[in-house]
C-alpha cells in the first residue's frame, strides 16, 4: 500500500531566497521559514512564543521560470506544502547539526514582504531569530540522492 508524508507549513520567510545551480541541470531555491507557536503560560499569564525554523527548497529544472523569486523575500507570509525530512551532519567543531527541511511542491504567498525603499520590514520575531539555537544558514546545502 502506498503511503503519503506531506506537510503544510504557514510562516514568515527569514531570509531572501537564494538560487543554487546543482548538477544535472537542477536549480535549488533555498529559503528558511519561521513557524511561531504562541501560548499563554498558565502560571504567569505571560504570552510565550516558540519559533521553529524550517529550511525550504523549491526544485526547478535549468531554464525554468524563476518569477517566484520576486515573492520569496524576507518577511513574506507563505503557505507551503511538501515533503519534510530531517538531515544531520557533523560541523567543524565536532557537534552534529540537525535541521528540518521541506521539499516544496506547492507555494502560496499569503502576504508579500512589506518594503519601503528596498528596506523590508522584518516580520520574524527578532528575539527568536537571534537565538543561536535556530541557525538559518542555507549556504551549506548539498544535494543527495536521498533528498528526493
Amino acid at each position: 500500500m502506498a503511503t503519503v508524508f506531506e506537510t503544510r507549513l504557514i510562516g514568515n520567510i527569514g531570509k531572501d531566497a537564494v538560487v543554487k545551480n546543482m548538477d544535472r541541470g537542477v536549480i535549488a531555491i533555498n529559503f528558511p521559514v519561521a513557524h511561531n507557536k504562541n501560548w499563554r503560560d498558565k502560571r504567569t499569564g505571560e504570552t510565550k512564543t516558540k519559533t521553529t525554523w524550517v529550511n525550504c527548497t523549491i526544485w526547478k529544472k535549468d531554464g525554468s521560470n524563476l518569477r517566484i523569486l520576486d515573492f520569496l523575500k524576507k518577511g513574506a507570509l507563505v503557505e507551503l506544502e511538501g515533503t519534510p525530512f530531517a538531515k544531520a551532519y557533523p560541523q567543524e567543531d565536532g557537534f552534529i547539526r540537525t535541521e528540518i527541511r521541506l521539499n516544496v511542491s506547492k507555494t502560496n504567498i499569503l502576504r508579500p514582504a512589506k518594503c519601503e525603499d528596498d528596506n523590508c520590514v522584518d516580520l520574524v520575531d527578532q528575539e527568536d531569530a537571534d537565538d543561536d539555537a535556530f541557525d538559518t544558514t542555507i549556504d551549506e546545502f548539498t544535494l543527495d540522492e536521498d533528498d528526493f
